[in-house]
C-alpha cells in the first residue's frame, strides 16, 4: 500500500513520479472532482452537524430545486462521502449522514479551504471582479 500513498515520510514513490508526469491520471484529479458540482460542497457541509433528512437539507441549504439535491445526493453516495439511512417507521423517514470518509473531507480540505475564503475571499472577489471587466 506504501506506493499508493502520496509523499509518505517526504519520499516519493514510483507511483507518485508517475503521478506528476501524468497528472490527469492523478489521484489530485479525483480529488478536486469533489468540487465540480457547485452544490456538492455544501451539501457536505450542511451535514457536517449531523444526519439530517432531505427536507432538512434543503432547509438548511436554501436556494437549490429537489432535483438538484437528488443529484447531488447521488453523487455523493456513490463518491462514499455520505450513506443514506431508511428507518422502518410509518411514515417512512431516510436521512443522510458523512460517512468517515466524507467526515475527513470535511473536516480537513474543507475547513482548510473556508479559512482560506475567510482570509482571503474579498481580494479574489475583486480580482475576478477586475478581471471581468478587463475581457474582451
Amino acid at each position: 500500500m506504501r506506493d499508493r500513498r502520496a509523499m509518505m515520510g517526504g519520499e516519493m514513490t514510483d507511483h507518485d513520479a508517475h503521478c506528476y508526469e501524468s497528472v490527469a491520471d492523478c489521484r489530485l484529479r479525483a480529488a478536486t472532482d469533489l468540487f465540480a458540482h457547485t452544490w456538492d460542497p455544501v451539501v457536505l457541509a450542511a451535514l457536517r452537524v449531523g444526519p439530517r433528512r432531505r427536507r432538512e437539507l434543503r432547509a438548511a441549504i436554501g436556494g437549490l430545486s429537489d432535483k438538484v439535491l437528488t443529484d447531488s445526493l447521488h453523487r455523493l453516495l456513490a463518491g462514499g462521502l455520505i450513506e443514506r439511512h431508511a428507518h422502518a417507521e410509518a411514515p417512512p423517514r431516510v436521512d443522510y449522514a458523512l460517512t468517515g470518509l466524507g467526515q475527513s473531507l470535511v473536516e480537513g480540505p474543507m475547513t482548510a479551504l473556508g479559512r482560506w475564503v475567510v482570509e482571503h475571499g474579498d481580494e479574489l472577489l475583486e480580482a475576478q471582479e477586475g478581471g471581468a471587466a478587463g475581457s474582451p
